[in-house]
């Protein structure tokens, strides 16, 4: 970690004491959970902390994350992983369960990414509402996937009222609408600004933005951003000839004056965008896993899904400068340092 990745300001003052910002926590994920369940009939499952190594289920990201792995001594010394999301075993799970059409499942997620680069945004422990739903064929298209998505920006700014309603001096800056854009048309939009700029520039202008179609290979030669080859679509064509069939919701941070992501998620593959995407990706041995061998012979449902940031959403809507204001994990020396001098409460 270097400290010239944490953004820190002079003027910065918490919006809320320690023993507030506490309550405030509570008040807002048991909010939030109750209204995304209800908006996408999801019923809540418990989540498994670890999976067992070379099941397929472990989400790889975006292939370089090492998991946290340890043998289980009665289980002849097999190696289980700690999660870093729950993609795969989800839509696994559905099908173990026959949950049926419209309806789907969400999880209070735990997981460990020691990979993470500790900055702002980014600590190595994960908290989120992994969720995922069954659909039919016909559901996937573009229109679907949008249809989903103002469903949870509608949670999203019922959220941030409850803030406000209990704490008037947060006022609700989230627009009534949530902008959809491709990444390929955000790059033909600002074609000499780097990824990260681009979403800064039209996260700025919108508020809240949907950025469709991360993974694939855009017009410049390059993804917009990494996406593992086995849970999002990112191949499948959709409107416009622009291919891609997920994306994150990204809003604007108006502390850290930037686009900040509160939730990446899209139509999951079918067995045809999987074998595509494996190919792309140079991972044809993973069709010999368990996940992947009952997707390909197609002995699991089609879904969506995806997973929204729970310390993510309270560091949002609390107006926080760092994640660590909202949630207790492990920081370097140097950063809780920094951090003091600038009024920044880490946990």
């Amino acid at each position: 970690m270097a400290l010239k990745d944490i953004y820190l300001k002079d003027t910065y003052e918490p919006v809320l004491g320690l023993r507030d910002t506490e309550k405030a926590i509570k008040l807002i994920k048991d909010f939030f959970e109750l209204s995304l369940s209800s908006e996408l009939r999801l019923r809540r499952f418990s989540a498994p902390l670890f999976v067992m190594k070379d099941t397929g289920l472990q989400d790889d990201l975006n292939a370089i994350e090492r998991p946290v792995s340890f043998p289980i001594l009665d289980m002849g010394d097999e190696r289980a992983e700690i999660v870093h999301s729950l993609a795969k075993w989800k839509r696994y799970t559905l099908g173990q369960f026959g949950i049926e059409e419209g309806y789907g499942i969400y999880t209070d997620m735990n997981a460990i990414r020691p990979d993470e680069v500790l900055d702002n945004t980014h600590s190595i422990y994960v908290d989120q509402w992994d969720w995922e739903r069954v659909i039919t064929k016909e559901d996937r298209t573009i229109p679907f996937l949008q249809k989903i998505v103002k469903k949870i920006y509608g949670s999203l700014k019922r959220a941030e009222y409850v803030v406000y309603e209990n704490y008037p001096h947060i006022k609700p800056m989230l627009p009534e609408e949530i902008h959809f854009i491709h990444a390929e048309e955000l790059l033909q939009k600002y074609p000499d600004l780097t990824p990260k700029q681009r979403e800064d520039a039209i996260v700025k202008e919108h508020g809240a933005v949907f950025l469709m179609g991360i993974g694939g290979e855009l017009s410049n030669g390059e993804a917009h951003d990494g996406r593992a080859a086995d849970y999002d679509d990112w191949t499948t064509e959709g409107e416009k000839g622009l291919k891609g069939l997920n994306g994150d919701i990204l809003v604007w941070h108006p502390v850290l004056e930037r686009a900040y992501e509160l939730s990446s998620m899209g139509i999951r593959v079918d067995a045809e965008a999987l074998k595509k995407q494996l190919v792309i990706r140079d991972q044809e041995h993973k069709a010999e896993l368990m996940f992947h061998k009952k997707l390909l012979a197609d002995e699991l449902p089609l879904s969506i899904g995806g997973g929204i940031g729970q310390s993510r959403l309270c560091m949002f809507l609390l107006r926080a400068i760092h994640i660590g204001e909202v949630q207790a994990s492990l920081w370097p020396e140097d950063m809780k340092e920094a951090c003091a001098k600038h009024k920044v409460r880490l946990m």
